[in-house]
């Protein structure tokens, strides 16, 4: 059986799941290069990625949170939101009587 809400839940996650190891690639490979980070052209390219999430994470935060701790900030709200959509499916899941499997 399909389930459009299902889908949708299932597509959402996905989506920050890949948000959430772009944040973390871009994070490693920034501690890896050290002070070269921005002439790399993988981390310009995680950058382009990431760019929308800091920018999400810079209009919810007070001006007092600062820029170079947007990353962080960045993590833990995808990380509720992942929880979030763990939750959502499950309800989904419940409320529909699919047998959905974990994950």
């Amino acid at each position: 059986m399909f389930s459009i809400e299902l889908f949708i839940v299932s597509a959402l996650k996905a989506l920050v799941e890949i948000a959430v190891m772009a944040l973390l690639a871009q994070g490693l490979v920034a501690l890896l290069s050290g002070r070269t980070r921005h002439e790399n052209f993988v981390y310009r390219l995680l950058q382009i990625v990431t760019a929308p999430i800091l920018k999400i994470a810079r209009a919810i935060t007070p001006r007092l949170v600062a820029d170079q701790h947007l990353g962080l900030v960045s993590f833990f709200l995808l990380f509720w939101l992942w929880v979030a959509l763990i939750y959502a499916k499950g309800y989904v899941c419940h409320s529909q009587g699919l047998a959905c499997i974990s994950g």
